[in-house]
């Protein structure tokens, strides 16, 4: 196995901020991984498997080994009259992957088009956006599972998918991911219900949207809401929906009439956390590299930090300023190392 030595991190994650990483190596096949496992407890190092970056926050030098995920390819396993299976490398590109099955024909996924990331890292935090989780369309993963050694097939069951959550947001490192199998459909339900996408549609004067119509409308909401990585460094939201009990939502829902939130289930609901912060004074504020977007509260974007702990400062400071006004515990989305 190939290892660079005090590798700059700035080129590998949507923040570009400047730290290093003490070894670095590329993934390529299943081979490649059990060598990285090997070399790092030979080393005693820790070792971090990185995607493409979008929803990591380095807050220091790394002091092991950062192993790029780069196994790719998208291959056809199995075929119905309703249905298709395909079994995806882990570094393939999110939304290459997803247009790929919009070309195709192929239903499920085009509500998660411009989701940034990797195929690999979509089950970890079982991506959702517009009415959709990627676990609906999840039949099964392939992991090395580094506890017992060995190479695992997981089910869509095993796999403890949830709101943002998942076995492997809960057992951190443990797993890696290395290929993942999705199920597509070939007569597509499409779901536009969404108040966004509805929109979208009718401004383009489109009455009856397909695959690539919903997509495309999809793209242009997240590009009008969303910054450019490549030129205001970002990962997307980077908290989460609190959820809370149904009496301490009714309780805020007095307090602040114009609160939005929507029910998880009979006795829960999930507070829009952007307009938490948006109520806290957070929207288009900036202090020194790092701010919150202009358009969207939930996004911090960095203006230039060469150090990824004045983004971890500055979402410390939103924490307490929501846990102040509504008494509601913001979690970050975002990977902290």
């Amino acid at each position: 196995m190939h290892t660079d030595t005090n590798i700059s991190l700035q080129p590998f994650h949507f923040f570009a901020s400047e730290e290093q990483a003490k070894y670095f190596t590329v993934i390529k096949n299943k081979e490649d991984v059990t060598d990285a496992i090997e070399w790092c407890h030979e080393q005693n190092l820790p070792l971090l498997i990185l995607g493409s970056g979008s929803n990591v926050l380095f807050t220091q030098n790394y002091p092991g080994l950062v192993a790029k995920m780069e196994i790719n390819g998208i291959k056809k396993i199995n075929e119905s009259a309703t249905e298709v299976v395909l079994e995806v490398g882990a570094g393939e590109n999110w939304h290459h992957f997803v247009s790929y099955c919009v070309h195709k024909g192929w239903g499920g996924l085009e509500n998660l088009s411009l989701i940034p990331g990797t195929v690999g890292a979509s089950p970890i935090q079982n991506i959702g956006a517009y009415g959709v989780e990627v676990h609906e369309c999840i039949q099964q993963i392939t992991a090395f599972d580094t506890v017992s050694k060995e190479w695992v097939q997981l089910s869509k069951q095993a796999c403890k998918f949830g709101y943002r959550t998942s076995l492997f947001k809960e057992y951190t490192h443990r797993y890696i991911i290395t290929q993942v199998q999705f199920v597509l459909q070939k007569q597509p339900q499409l779901k536009t219900d969404y108040g966004a996408i509805r929109d979208m549609l009718h401004e383009k004067g489109i009455k009856h949207p397909n695959l690539e119509s919903v997509s495309n409308a999809i793209v242009q909401i997240r590009t009008q809401k969303l910054p450019d990585p490549k030129i205001l460094g970002n990962a997307g939201s980077f908290f989460k929906n609190p959820a809370v009990s149904k009496s301490q939502y009714e309780h805020l829902q007095e307090q602040f009439p114009t609160i939005i939130a929507y029910p998880i289930s009979d006795d829960s609901y999930k507070i829009a956390a952007g307009w938490l912060l948006e109520s806290c004074g957070w929207k288009g504020i900036k202090k020194g590299n790092v701010g919150c977007y202009e358009k969207q509260a939930l996004v911090i974007v960095s203006y230039g930090i060469r150090s990824g702990k004045e983004v971890f400062d500055f979402s410390e400071e939103i924490i307490h300023s929501v846990a102040n006004k509504f008494k509601v515990a913001l979690e970050r989305e975002v990977n902290i190392y």
